[in-house]
């Protein structure tokens, strides 16, 4: 049976994904056979993962996915690795108010599989203190188990004692202490890590990283904590968000590159086949293609280039003369008038939607969405009930004239109004979904 284990911490910034990578690597190049998942929707981080393991990254969202779309993707994460590493987000309990084991936490995912939770603690600024944090979380909820503890950025043999000592009565076992002085972490801009497939280096960066924290993590002792992961297998039929058409045109390239992997798969396992195509490059959606599917990205950063990039355009537009055209997020954007540039410079996109869009004056949105759809459409049927969320800074200029695409809430329920647009064959906009509300007959 497969074994699994949450890696998490009390906040942002305290080094999950340096020592989940960490781990995969070094634990990869001992022959051990492990595989990650991301909880919450990242989906940089799941590429990062499928580097340091050779096997695809997945998202485990107990908000967005129903309990038996994660197991799904859990009995299929470990069908040929007998390890899973899940990387949490946030701090082990942030999550959304929502009903019990759904608030998209990753101490939910812990308390629901049984899994233990391996706990990576800052402790810089402070020694003894770190003992109450850990009391804490040891404490907080009695279905959630901290199994393990890894101090990090630990600023010498002495501070390491302090903390060692302060937090020996509490019983949790001391897995792993890095230093302060860590290699150099990987490169970050707005919307997280810098992509995967953006690193100049990066089998070398996972090597490195792997015998770093080889060094200072006792890998057997993860191992052993790791406990049964007791899903059954199943299908994902009626789970997942059916595919747009039978022969897919895919955008993807460093403009187009956020799209969830347990979505393309499930696309394939229903039979359809994915056309990558590189707008960068100035290529056109193939004509053989029967839907074209533009993800989110960072078109903000290439406007230049996407402007100029006219086989794509036009053959964009003579695509959406015929067949569907949707886009998420980036996608969304590139589908509008134009999108102004960080420096204020417009460039003119493929207007088959009638909104404008500006990196220029920048406003976060981030959170979990849900969107009921207006209309018929690649997304599913007028009335579908889809999660996900939005991530993006991108601000709305011109709203354009185009039908709403959907009707939005956020994660708690609160309602958002009209969002997207439709026009003709083309759709779109900020939302990125995730999986459907609940199963389908």
């Amino acid at each position: 049976m497969a074994r699994g284990l949450i890696i998490s911490a009390p906040r942002s910034g305290s080094g999950k994904t340096t020592l989940t990578l960490g781990l995969l690597a070094a634990l990869r190049a001992r022959g051990v056979a492990v595989n990650a998942a991301k909880a919450g929707p990242d989906y940089i981080d799941t590429a990062f993962h499928a580097a340091a393991t050779g096997r695809p990254g997945v998202n485990l969202d107990s908000w967005a996915m129903p309990p038996a779309l994660v197991d799904a993707l859990i009995a299929e994460a470990t069908r040929e690795a007998g390890l899973l590493l899940v990387e949490g987000a946030m701090g082990l309990f942030d999550g959304i108010n929502a009903p019990p084991g759904r608030s998209g936490a990753g101490a939910d995912l812990a308390a629901r599989l049984g899994l233990p939770v391996l706990l990576v603690v800052d402790v810089s600024g402070a020694s003894q203190s770190h003992a109450a944090l850990l009391r804490g979380f040891a404490t907080h909820d009695p279905a959630v188990r901290i199994g393990g503890v890894v101090w990090n950025r630990v600023g010498s043999a002495r501070h390491l004692r302090m903390v060692n000592d302060a937090a020996a009565p509490l019983g949790i076992p001391v897995l792993g202490a890095i230093p302060r002085n860590a290699p150099p972490a990987l490169p970050e801009r707005h919307l997280g890590l810098v992509q995967a497939e953006e690193h100049p280096a990066l089998e070398a960066a996972m090597a490195a990283l792997g015998e770093h924290i080889a060094q200072h993590v006792d890998l057997e002792a993860v191992q052993r904590l790791a406990a049964p992961l007791g899903v059954a297998p199943g299908g994902m039929d009626g789970l997942a968000l059916p595919p747009p058409g039978q022969r897919i045109a895919l955008a993807r390239d460093a403009a187009f590159s956020f799209t969830y992997p347990h979505v393309l798969a499930a696309w394939r396992r229903a039979g359809a086949e994915l056309l990558p195509f590189s707008p960068l490059a100035d290529e056109a959606p193939p004509e053989s293609a029967d839907a074209c599917w533009l993800p989110g990205g960072y078109p903000e950063l290439h406007a230049g280039r996407l402007s100029g990039a006219t086989r794509f355009l036009e053959g964009l537009r003579r695509f959406a003369q015929t067949r569907p055209v949707h886009g998420e997020c980036g996608g969304h954007m590139v589908l509008g008038e134009g999108i102004e540039d960080a420096g204020g410079e417009r460039h003119a996109m493929a207007g088959l939607l009638g909104h404008s869009t500006s990196f220029a004056r920048r406003k976060m949105n981030l959170g979990y969405r849900q969107a009921r759809l207006l209309a018929d459409g690649v997304l599913g049927r007028a009335g579908t009930v889809l999660r996900g969320h939005e991530f993006h800074y991108a601000t709305v200029t011109q709203p354009g004239e185009d039908a709403a695409l959907a009707l939005l809430q956020d994660g708690e329920g609160r309602e958002i109004g009209p969002a997207g647009g439709r026009r003709g064959h083309v759709s779109g906009s900020f939302f990125h979904a995730i999986a459907l509300a609940e199963p389908t007959p």
